[in-house]
């Protein structure tokens, strides 16, 4: 098939991918932007899709979430031939390396081992990373992650072999002192110059304590923030929309004037 025509669409899972590994093939061998790519230079746009993915599933936009899946799976496949150019790896040992891990950390699935819940294949799970050569359960953490997606992180793979607390009362107690512990280091009742070093530590058990509350009440802290952050988005456009509507400049506002229609948008 000639170059310039691309493979026709299907209907099957098999032959879709097939084409989409022939036409980063043919991309990658014609197109001058695509040649040029590299590991390194595809890195920060494939950082950039995963997140345009996370935008997408946290406003519930179905069309949105797979076009971002074809992005990030297109980004994968490029990967893979790269890998390929160099006979350091290809698609197939991608494939084949996370088909052979999934099933060596299912043992309930392919193997003898009984469990009785989801806690019981995190500990298998995290027990069997150990035996494949990691030194450490926290070895697996990326040390890039976002700082908040870091703490769940290294908290799950902690309580993946037994190092947690028992009840949510015991984790509550836990804020509660890092809070307190934190405004004696920030006393708000008062102006005198605080420890930034000492303030700024407080404040970072405090958020971890948080998070792990999180974690004890299920909710993910990272989308909780983000949805937080989308509704002042929201509201604070909202908020610009009306002044301009009025012929007035934020700047020029007192706060009680914004808080009129920052109510409003509270109401909407």
């Amino acid at each position: 098939m000639p170059a310039n025509i691309p493979p026709p669409a299907t209907t099957s899972p098999d032959t879709a991918f097939l084409r989409l590994l022939n036409v980063l093939d043919t991309l990658r061998t014609q197109c001058p932007w695509d040649k040029k790519q590299t590991m390194e230079t595809l890195r920060h746009l494939t950082i950039e899709e995963t997140y345009e993915l996370s935008d997408a599933i946290l406003e519930g936009d179905l069309s949105e979430i797979k076009k971002e899946l074809g992005d990030l799976m297109m980004h994968l496949v490029f990967y893979a031939r790269i890998g390929s150019e160099t006979n350091d790896f290809d698609i197939t040992d991608v494939l084949n390396g996370v088909c052979d891990k999934l099933i060596n950390r299912h043992p309930h699935i392919y193997g003898d081992v009984e469990v009785n819940n989801e806690e019981d294949v995190k500990r298998n799970w995290e027990k069997i990373k150990l035996k494949e050569g990691n030194k450490s359960v926290l070895g697996g953490v990326p040390a890039g992650l976002p700082a908040l997606v870091k703490a769940s992180r290294i908290q799950e793979k902690a309580r993946g072999v037994g190092f947690d607390w028992d009840e949510k009362e015991q984790v509550w107690a836990k804020v509660e002192e890092e809070l307190q512990e934190f405004k004696d280091e920030f006393n708000i009742a008062e102006n005198e110059n605080i420890d930034k070093e000492k303030a700024e530590g407080e404040f970072g058990d405090l958020l971890f304590s948080l998070v792990n509350y999180a974690r004890f009440i299920d909710i993910n802290p990272e989308n909780a923030l983000e949805k937080t952050n989308k509704k002042f988005i929201k509201r604070f456009q909202f908020l610009e929309s009306k002044a301009k509507e009025n012929g007035k400049a934020l700047q020029d506002m007192t706060l009680a004037e914004m808080d009129v229609y920052w109510n409003e948008a509270k109401k909407l």
